[in-house]
């Protein structure tokens, strides 16, 4: 049986095409994923991640927990803020990517992938009982909580026709306790799309309430609902990772590019002697946004070939509906990573042009 968030009859009311996504059924687009891709970048859309997982972190050793659990430097957060981070194994491989919230030195929220609920709950009660931090208590909230996005330039507008927060005063990366339509919830700015705007937590049982209230009150302003085909292709131009793809057991932060999250001037963290061997001694592959040249559309898994020698290997791609061409990720010997290398993607049997680019792709409006 798949699992499903609180607003599954709600996606099938509005004839949402469902999907098994990481074992839930999900809604993978409504009208069309270009439709609703374009929506978020010119407009807005309303995405049910319910299915993300929320993991809180409590008591006096909760910071020093974090500190060594994370490859970020949680030091940096104050009360109110989010912090993108990962966790890591001994080796270096990613456990998973993650969004840390900071309500105070001793309470912590962290949301992580809906597929990897299960595996990181673990792997932070391992972390836990093996360091001996005193004091922490870990519970796995992920069943307490719906999560909507609203996101694109109009989100601001459309959300503060729902609430008496002060949106203005909510930075990029920052949060607020407040009401939402008369529903307890934390207004997050975050988002998982480079278009701007708001990721809400709050008790499933509003779930409906909440979805039909912001839909009503964003229809003028073209605000659309969106399925994961566009999640991904939004995701994709702003050269975000998707775990599984960009990270995995056997990518480090470091391939993935997430060198700006990896602070290895913290005294101590899981996997950070291996980090630092790999940045001594040359970091072997780097992820990397590339453009095709001539007619195609990449995908994941797709071999990367430089010269007719293969150098690496596709981890996302599509057809860009911003661009109108196509674009990818991809793990590719450092050597060729530079922006402006010619490579050739493998698809079927051809080998088809494409030139490692710039990213993101599209300008990000925060």
């Amino acid at each position: 049986m798949l699992k499903q968030t609180p607003l599954n009859a709600a996606h099938k009311r509005l004839g949402a095409r469902m999907v098994d996504f990481g074992g839930w059924e999900m809604p993978v687009q409504y009208r069309g994923v270009i439709e609703e891709h374009l929506a978020v970048r010119n407009a807005a859309g309303l995405f049910d991640v319910s299915h993300m997982g929320e993991i809180e972190v409590k008591g006096e050793g909760a910071f020093a927990f974090i500190q060594e659990l994370t490859v970020n430097d949680a030091a940096k957060l104050v009360n109110g803020q989010v912090q993108y981070s990962a966790m890591c194994y001994p080796h270096g491989g990613v456990v998973d990517d993650v969004t840390l919230y900071r309500f105070d030195q001793n309470h912590f929220l962290f949301c992580v992938n809906a597929a990897n609920i299960d595996k990181d709950f673990a792997w932070m009660e391992e972390v836990l009982e093996e360091g001996g931090f005193a004091g922490v208590t870990l519970r796995n909230r992920s069943n307490e909580f719906a999560q909507l996005a609203l996101q694109g330039p109009a989100a601001d507008a459309i959300l503060a026709r729902l609430t008496a927060t002060d949106l203005g005063k909510i930075a990029y990366y920052h949060f607020y306790e407040g009401l939402v339509g008369g529903v307890p919830a934390i207004i997050s700015r975050t988002g998982y799309t480079g278009a701007g705007g708001f990721e809400l937590y709050f008790a499933p049982e509003a779930a409906e309430k909440l979805w039909d209230a912001l839909l009503a009150a964003g229809e003028a302003d073209g605000l659309v609902p969106v399925g994961l085909g566009a999640r991904d292709t939004l995701r994709l131009e702003m050269k975000y990772a998707l775990y599984g793809h960009e990270l995995s057991p056997e990518i480090t932060p470091l391939e993935a590019g997430l060198g700006w999250i990896t602070k290895l001037d913290k005294p101590s963290f899981i996997g950070r002697e291996a980090l630092v061997k790999m940045k001594q001694q040359g970091i072997p592959r780097r992820l990397v946004g590339f453009v095709m040249t001539e007619p195609g559309v990449p995908r994941a898994d797709y071999p990367v070939l430089a010269g007719g020698r293969e150098v690496g290997v596709v981890t996302s791609g599509t057809m860009s509906p911003s661009l109108r061409v196509g674009i990818g990720l991809a793990l590719v010997e450092s050597g060729q990573a530079a922006v402006g290398t010619d490579l050739q993607i493998g698809i079927r049997s051809r080998q088809v042009g494409a030139r490692v680019a710039h990213t993101p792709f599209v300008k990000q409006n925060s």
